[in-house]
């Protein structure tokens, strides 16, 4: 039996939930996303099993504000300039972090996959949470995402993850992706956003 949590629900206890170790699930733009605190090497970790994910992929995040970007360690730079124009939308930067800075959900790399959702309700809960979540595809790897509470029943049964909503996310397109490099605005994946 699948946790499900109010949107308005107490966040008290919802962060202490994150702490324990606990996984939640939100719905994004097109389907739901599997959240913990980027920064927790143990919530990272739990995620990866879940998904049997591969180790060295990095995990995307969602963000309520440019603040919580450059919060995270990120270095703001053009690519973070161009989604900001653009932003609350499905649109994912990959941008480097600064020198030093080190981010579990980035897999050992040196750059962070962050985006600020056009889900305002969404947004609106990162940004009373206080801090940025992660936010995979709510899957195995390799499978379809999940986009209601049937889907995710078989995913997270037995986890104890919470679910945040419990709503039918539309699915379709995830969001597009994409980072600078000498040559300009680059996309390493079409989806939800068009230019």
């Amino acid at each position: 039996m699948l946790d499900v949590w109010p949107w308005d629900g107490d966040l008290n206890e919802v962060r202490a939930a994150l702490s324990g170790g606990r996984i939640l699930a939100i719905p994004t733009e097109s389907s739901y996303g599997l959240a913990v605190d980027p920064r927790s090497i143990a919530g990272v970790e739990a995620i990866y099993r879940l998904k049997e994910r591969e180790r060295g992929k990095p995990l995307p995040v969602v963000v309520a504000s440019l603040e919580q970007v450059i919060d995270l360690g990120v270095e703001p730079n053009e690519a973070i300039r161009f989604a900001e124009a653009h932003w609350p939308a499905p649109l994912t930067v990959v941008a480097p972090l600064r020198s030093g800075v080190s981010v579990p959900a980035a897999a050992g790399g040196d750059t962070l996959a962050v985006r600020v959702p056009d889900h305002d309700r969404l947004r609106g809960f990162v940004q009373a949470l206080g801090h940025p979540l992660t936010a995979t595809s709510a899957n195995r790897s390799g499978e379809p995402p999940a986009c209601d509470l049937a889907d995710l029943e078989p995913i997270l049964d037995a986890t104890g993850a919470l679910v945040i909503g419990g709503e039918r996310t539309p699915g379709g397109l995830a969001s597009t992706v994409v980072s600078w490099t000498s040559a300009g605005l680059r996309v390493l994946r079409r989806g939800r956003f068009e230019f």
